[in-house]
């Protein structure tokens, strides 16, 4: 299996990013250009559920819809994911991914995004559109978060 990591630092605390990352509401509201919409199909967020996030303009030529199964959860740092469905699962099988968030200071946090992918055609490439926009997405958590959602 193949594998790519990106991360970046955020001026929140771990803590705030766990719950912005975690609540369908402030989440869907961070850029709507990028994340239409975030919801929970089955389950609530623990290991089983399914959350199915709407990307927005800035990313529907690349991915439109992903439904991912939630794999494992350590509570306040990470969860790691299983793409079931949508653009992602017609590109790469598996594809996983997991979001961690490694406090820094009171301040400031980690955001890290890795995968394990494998993709489907030679021709495929590595998923660093994804990681690209998934890590530009977590900066901005910092920015809404002292704006106050």
């Amino acid at each position: 299996m193949r594998g790519m990591k990106g991360e970046i630092l955020l001026n929140i605390s771990a803590e705030k990013a766990w719950e912005m990352y975690r609540d369908n509401d402030k989440i869907s509201r961070i850029n709507p250009q990028m994340l239409a919409k975030a919801e929970y199909i089955k389950g609530k967020g623990e290991p089983g559920s399914l959350r199915c996030f709407q990307l927005g303009p800035a990313l529907s030529n690349y991915v439109k819809q992903s439904i991912e199964k939630i794999e494992k959860v350590e509570e306040g740092r990470s969860v790691t994911y299983q793409v079931t469905d949508g653009d992602l699962k017609k590109m790469y099988n598996p594809y996983r991914v997991t979001f961690s968030f490694i406090p820094v200071s009171n301040e400031q946090c980690v955001a890290e995004w890795k995968a394990e992918y494998e993709p489907i055609a030679p021709t495929i490439p590595t998923p660093e559109k994804a990681r690209d926009a998934a890590l530009s997405f977590l900066k901005l958590f910092g920015k809404i978060e002292n704006q106050a959602m």
